[in-house]
């Protein structure tokens, strides 16, 4: 049995990783991580030309109709790259929109959705970090009357699924009249987000799963575990360059003894848990019963693992790992940005051990 990646997979990651590599330089990187909204729009046409906008939607809307470990493939990548923009949000809008908008909603919004000329975010989290489907307050009465948290490219973006009381979801227009924006100078400027407040805010209820919010959560979960598998891998091979090129005592110090110990630790720590990510991929289409636990534990592991690798090359870095102008801290915030959206690593592992009788 084959345990590897198919052909067709391995080539549509080059694919991205193609783009990324060719337009995301460390200048550019730095560039929009340093700029107003980042966000740039030439980066996400290249990305949306090779279907990303869509990459879980029905070709029938637009999209690519591909299996979940494809999306995770591409998360990866962005990990790796640290690459800016909404690429999270929007692919969990239009997934919630594919599974459980009416047809009329479909046909409204996943076209504009797949090519990119919308963007889509979803807005869960609210006070006292509560970004469980089960946890949600935000009631779904005639119009909505409350706030959401920590919603990545809230202001930027033109359709936002919100979660609702009873682990609902609905549907909200940029520009919706009541609907405020409340601007947050966050750590990771890869992935920017925004407080939003809903003062009688207009919307339309996705009502055609009952389970949708728990899929889409769970497809999040999966993301966020492929984007940190990617930033850790990233993080290792920074160091490891790092050691090849900087000198003290006339010599490199990929010589001295405690740091090749450290980076052998890091890369045994990271390249094995490649598996769980690809796995809990896998479960999410294929192995229905265990894919939401192995999408909480590849979300607590590897979001775990990625900021204690991206901890551990700062050191490596030495003086300059901690500062502004070296490119690390750019993994770092990430890595910081994966750890607690949708949740930190210590309720998802607590979550698993719930399903799994423990």
């Amino acid at each position: 049995m084959n345990f590897d990646l198919s052909e067709e997979q391995q080539l549509f990651q080059s694919s991205v990783e193609q783009i990324l590599s060719r337009e995301l330089d460390a200048i550019r990187l730095r560039k929009i991580f340093d700029g107003e909204n980042g966000h740039d729009e030439q980066l996400w046409r290249g990305l949306m030309e090779l279907g990303l906008g869509g990459v879980l939607v029905s070709s029938e809307y637009g999209g690519l109709g591909v299996e979940f470990l494809n999306s995770a493939l591409v998360a990866e990548i962005m990990g790796r790259y640290g690459a800016p923009g909404p690429f999270l949000g929007h692919t969990l809008a239009g997934y919630a929109l594919a599974l459980a908008g009416s047809e009329e909603q479909k046909q409204k919004w996943l076209p504009s959705l797949c090519d990119g000329t919308l963007i889509g975010t979803v807005a869960f989290c609210e006070q006292g970090n509560r970004w469980q489907p089960e946890d949600w307050t935000l009631e779904a009465g005639n119009s909505l009357l409350g706030a959401k948290k920590n919603v990545p490219y809230g202001a930027l973006a033109d359709i936002l699924i919100v979660g609702l009381q009873g682990g609902q979801l609905g549907v909200v227009e940029k520009g919706a009249s009541g609907l405020s924006v409340q601007s947050v100078d966050g750590v990771d400027r890869t992935r920017r987000f925004v407080h939003l407040n809903f003062e009688g805010v207009a919307y339309e209820l996705l009502a055609n799963d009952s389970q949708g919010a728990y899929r889409v959560r769970d497809a999040g979960l999966n993301l966020l575990a492929a984007d940190a598998f990617g930033g850790a891998a990233r993080c290792v091979e920074m160091s490891v360059e790092y050691a090849k090129e900087r000198e003290q005592f006339g010599a490199t110090i990929g010589h001295f003894q405690g740091l090749k110990h450290q980076l052998a630790n890091m890369a045994q720590e990271v390249e094995p848990a490649r598996g769980l990510y690809w796995y809990a991929s896998h479960a999410f289409d294929q192995i229905e019963e265990e894919a939401p636990r192995m999408a909480a534990l590849a979300k607590a592991h590897l979001t775990e693992c990625y900021m204690d690798i991206a901890r551990r090359t700062v050191e490596a870095h030495g003086g300059i790992g901690y500062t502004w102008e070296c490119e690390v801290q750019i993994w770092v915030k990430r890595a910081m940005f994966d750890r607690a959206f949708l949740g930190a690593p210590s309720e998802h592992f607590s979550r698993a051990a719930a399903m799994a009788d423990w």
